[in-house]
């Protein structure tokens, strides 16, 4: 086991079989957000957040097709049974003791969000050597990129005036979401042959 991607090949890429694994996670995190950002929105947009989870919605559907045409895939017999368990895991989770239904949905999914973002961090398990123009590579270090930008947003979300009154709702809510999908990660590279250290 080791805390990084390899052993590389000869051309210092990432193994077919991690970029599979890896991928598939993240397609199925992603497109979870993507999915729950579009039935989230209104069809008329009335507020800041309203636009933000618009702009959110297409940026998770660009990390998608980025890892689709980047990753070379290779088949994964594992990967029915585990997809089944990360699908279950994105369920919407709106936050209880909000009044208003559809920012309690926007809540719940920026918990997600947040975690999906912060959480997972696939371009830090990339050695020194991985070669840098590699597409898998690059989609990963893209990803990490545009992770940060979507966590910033998040951040300020889940921070606003509006849901001060549910801080400690929320902040269970981001523990819980942080521990389940933190969990699911470390199984998933366990698999194939890495290992990141796993809270307690």
């Amino acid at each position: 086991m080791s805390e990084f991607f390899g052993p590389l090949d000869s051309q210092c890429r990432v193994p077919p079989r991690q970029q599979t694994r890896v991928a598939a996670f993240l397609i199925s995190a992603h497109g979870a957000l993507a999915r729950q950002f579009a039935f989230a929105l209104p069809m008329k947009l009335d507020s800041a957040w309203q636009t933000e989870l618009n702009a959110q919605l297409y940026r998770e559907s660009e990390i998608i097709s980025l890892l689709q045409r980047a990753t070379s895939w290779v088949p994964d017999l594992t990967l029915g049974y585990m997809a089944a368990s990360w699908e279950t895991a994105w369920f919407p989770a709106p936050m209880e003791g909000i009044p208003d239904r559809s920012f309690a949905v926007a809540a719940g999914l920026a918990t997600l969000a947040h975690a999906v973002h912060a959480g997972i961090r696939p371009a830090a398990l990339l050695p020194v050597e991985a070669n840098a123009d590699d597409p898998f590579v690059m989609a990963l270090r893209r990803i990490e990129f545009e992770s940060g930008r979507l966590l910033q947003a998040q951040i300020l979300f889940l921070k606003g005036s509006e849901l001060a009154p549910f801080r400690n709702t929320l902040s269970a809510a981001l523990e819980r979401r942080h521990a389940g999908i933190g969990k699911l990660w470390a199984e998933a590279l366990e698999g194939v042959g890495i290992t990141i250290p796993r809270a307690e």
